[in-house]
C-alpha cells in the first residue's frame, strides 16, 4: 500500500475506488487511489510531488483492460471530460484531448471535412488508450495518422513528441515508460463529409455484424500472429463457446472473451490461458495477449 499522504490536488482523489464499473468487463478490484485531475497542470504538479516509488497507471475507457480481482496498487489516473476537447489545427489536422473517444474524433473529422480518420470510429477507446497501444481497425492504425503526442512523464515533466520519435509497432505505441498522454494530433486529408459519414456507417455495421458489441467484453483478446488471424486459430482449436465459471469465449467472434454475468477477472484470465494452451497444442502458435492485464490477484 502507498505509504504516507498523497500530494494536494485540485482534481478528484478517491481512496479504495471501485474500478469494475469503469472497465468493460465489469470485473476486478479497486484502485488504491483514483485520481481525476482538474487539468494538465494539476496532473503535472501532482506527479512531480508524488513519491517516485508509488506506481501510477492511466485508465481510459477500460475497453482493452482486465483488472485483477485484488485491485491496483498506487494511483490510477483517469482523465475527465476536461481532457476530451477536439480542435482543428490547419486544413487537415485535429488536436484531440486524451479523453476524447474514437467516435468523437471521427465525427469531428467528418464535420471538418477531413477524411482518413474514419477507422477511429471502430476503435472502442480514448485517444490516450489507442495511442498507447497503436490501436487499429479495418486496415488502418494510429501510427499512420499521428502527428505528435503531448505527454506528462512520471516525474511531472511535460513534453510534445513527434510521431517520428515514437518506435510504434503492431499494437505497441512506443511511449516512454510511465508517460501519460494528455493530447495528440492526427492528420487526414480533405474529404467530403457525406462520404466520410458513409464510411463511418459501414464500419459501424461491420462491428455490429461481426463482434459481440452489446456484451461485457474487453475487445480483441489476443494479437493476430504474423500471417494469421487469432480468431481463426482459436476456432480451429475448438474454443468457441468454451466456458470457465461466468467467463466464456464468444461464439460470434472467437477472439472475444465475455463476462456472461458474475465472472471474476481470475476466471476470465484463466479462460484466456486455456485458449492459449489449446491453440498452442492445435497449431503450435503462441498467442500473445492484446488485452492489458493489471493489478494483483485476489
Amino acid at each position: 500500500m502507498t505509504a504516507g499522504p498523497l500530494p494536494p490536488a485540485r482534481g478528484r482523489l478517491v481512496a479504495c475506488a471501485p474500478l469494475a464499473p469503469l472497465v468493460w468487463f465489469r470485473t476486478g478490484g479497486p484502485a488504491e487511489w483514483l485520481f481525476e485531475p482538474a487539468d494538465a497542470d494539476d496532473l503535472a504538479r501532482f506527479l512531480a510531488a508524488l513519491p517516485p516509488e508509488v506506481p501510477v497507471m492511466a485508465l481510459g475507457l477500460g475497453s482493452n483492460l482486465l483488472v485483477r480481482d485484488g485491485g491496483v496498487p498506487g494511483v490510477v489516473v483517469r482523465l475527465p471530460k476536461a481532457f476530451a476537447g477536439i480542435e482543428r489545427q490547419g486544413p487537415d489536422t485535429l488536436r484531440c484531448g486524451a479523453a476524447a473517444s474514437g467516435i468523437a474524433v471521427a465525427s469531428a473529422a467528418r464535420d471538418a471535412a477531413i477524411a482518413g480518420l474514419e477507422f477511429l470510429r471502430g476503435i472502442p477507446g480514448t485517444v490516450g488508450g489507442f495511442l498507447a497501444m497503436n490501436a487499429g481497425a479495418y486496415g488502418r492504425e494510429v501510427a499512420q495518422v499521428l502527428v505528435e503526442a503531448e505527454l506528462i512523464h512520471r516525474d511531472g515533466r511535460r513534453e510534445t513528441v513527434p510521431a517520428s520519435a515514437l518506435p510504434m509497432a503492431y499494437r505497441h505505441g512506443g511511449l516512454p515508460a510511465g508517460a501519460i498522454v494528455v493530447a495528440a494530433s492526427f492528420r487526414g486529408h480533405p474529404g467530403d463529409p457525406a462520404a466520410i459519414q458513409a464510411e463511418m456507417d459501414r464500419i459501424a455495421r461491420l462491428r455490429e455484424e461481426t463482434q459481440p458489441t452489446r456484451t461485457r467484453t474487453g475487445g480483441s483478446t489476443f494479437r493476430n500472429p504474423s500471417g494469421a488471424k487469432a480468431w481463426a486459430l482459436i476456432a480451429a482449436a475448438g474454443c468457441r463457446g468454451l466456458r470457465r465459471g461466468g467467463a466464456q469465449v464468444s461464439e460470434k467472434h472467437a477472439n472475444f472473451l465475455l463476462n456472461t454475468g458474475g465472472a471474476t477477472s481470475a476466471e476470465l484470465e484463466a479462460l484466456g490461458e486455456e485458449v492459449r494452451a489449446r491453440v498452442r497444442a492445435s497449431s503450435g502458435v503462441e498467442l500473445e495477449w492484446e488485452i492489458v492485464r493489471v493489478g494483483v490477484p485476489a
